[in-house]
């Protein structure tokens, strides 16, 4: 038995959860970097907060895959996925290409839900 758990035995979608959180964390530094850069003002504090959520919802999804398949705890980390890229994407498209923020409260929304379902899948057994 290894001391740090190894993604290569465990089902397909807690290995794409892993690889997407890897991605999300990625993207973070980028962010970040050209925030720090290249943007100016309110466009470098909205990447900045971009690339706050995406590393840590990045990590959450590549530390908290299930080791075994457990349906409840891999949906909820599907939402917060899908919530963090749309809010997210919605900062990082607005400073990137102009796009509305409009759907950042919807992503956000999205991210509570799943960390609301994925503590209400820590009780169960």
């Amino acid at each position: 038995m290894s001391l740090y758990p190894s993604t290569h035995n465990l089902p397909l979608p807690a290995r794409l959860l892993a690889f997407a959180g890897a991605l999300l964390a990625a993207a973070a530094v980028a962010l970040s970097a050209y925030a720090a850069h290249a943007a100016q003002a309110e466009d470098a504090q909205r990447l900045h907060s971009a690339a706050l959520f995406a590393f840590g919802h990045g990590i959450a999804l590549s530390a908290l895959v299930p080791r075994r398949p457990r349906f409840f705890r891999t949906m909820a980390l599907v939402l917060l996925l899908l919530g963090t890229l749309v809010f997210s994407g919605s900062l990082a498209g607005a400073v990137l290409s102009g796009m509305t923020t409009r759907f950042a409260p919807i992503g956000g929304s999205m991210m509570i839900l799943a960390w609301v379902l994925y503590a209400i899948d820590a009780l169960r057994r």
